[in-house]
């Protein structure tokens, strides 16, 4: 880090960060779980609190954080650690969306939020640097020194999604959608770029498999389509209409992606006809929702 650039202890620092207490900078990501959902949903704490092993012996305080792309880490909050009990066996409360985590035995901590450092909470991303395996990290090193990982990004209040990349690099959940369109401000670059362009899209009902293809055009281009999903759950579409009646799971069991992406300056027949094309090659009017 160079001497110019501010580190997330500094940040922290700022809103009374005590950095004498044995902490732990703690990076959350695994491919068998969906974190950033958990802390949408408020699980992220329970998960947080009970692990397989005793990564937080001897740890007073925890900075956690969930991944946010290669090698970057985006803030969660900052945890008192006050106790532990275990290994042992734990009962899932109702509701965890993750049932497995009752198999084996379990070190559960006494962990709790920090609120003053709430204002940071989803904002601020930094390089975790390259060892995205060691996710659980001491503050100071071996030589006592501060790991003062370097800031990258602050993003405006609200921001829930990564900076947009690419048209056919993601899958929006029914829930991200809306985070996504009822905080415009906070992701203009999403906004922007899924405006400048219609297409072909794809619902998935994620409990059935069944699939919805869709098309956007006109002046708004797939953001205006997809905002009718996100203010109405099934944006006036017949067969998801009655979906939404006849299962309470959506329209939260939704997830949106894009199958084709084409100029604005295409004709609504056009986008009409690969619309038709995509029908056909998933099956959707078959076996599907259309």
């Amino acid at each position: 880090m160079s001497p110019a650039q501010l580190g997330i202890v500094d940040l922290l620092k700022t809103f009374g960060f005590d950095d004498s207490l044995k902490t732990k900078l703690v990076r959350h990501q695994t491919s068998s779980i969906d974190v950033p959902s958990l802390v949408r949903s408020g699980w992220f704490d329970y998960y947080q609190s009970n692990q397989t092993d005793s990564v937080f012996k001897d740890c007073q305080q925890l900075v956690s954080f969930v991944g946010d792309g290669v090698g970057r880490a985006r803030f969660v909050g900052v945890y008192r650690v006050s106790g532990v009990n275990g290994p042992s066996h734990i009962v899932i409360p109702p509701g965890c969306p993750y049932t497995e985590w009752a198999d084996g035995l379990r070190y559960v901590y006494d962990i709790k939020k920090c609120p003053e450092f709430a204002d940071l909470e989803g904002r601020v991303v930094i390089d975790w640097g390259q060892a995205a395996l060691s996710w659980h990290q001491w503050l100071r090193d071996e030589n006592k020194q501060l790991r003062n990982k370097p800031v990258v990004e602050v993003y405006p209040s609200g921001r829930t999604l990564a900076p947009f990349t690419d048209y056919l690099d993601f899958s929006l959940s029914f829930e991200q959608l809306t985070d996504l369109i009822n905080a415009s401000h906070a992701h203009r670059d999403w906004k922007t770029s899924l405006s400048a362009v219609c297409g072909v899209y794809v619902i998935l009902a994620e409990h059935s498999g069944q699939q919805y293809v869709g098309s956007a055009y006109g002046l708004g281009g797939i953001w205006a389509r997809w905002g009718q999903y996100a203010n109405s759950g099934h944006g006036g579409n017949v067969n998801l209409i009655e979906l939404l009646k006849s299962d309470p799971r959506y329209p939260q069991g939704f997830r949106f992606s894009i199958l084709q992406v084409l100029p604005k300056t295409t004709t609504d027949d056009a986008v009409i006809r690969w619309e038709e094309l995509y029908k056909v090659k998933l099956g959707s009017r078959v076996t599907g929702l259309n």
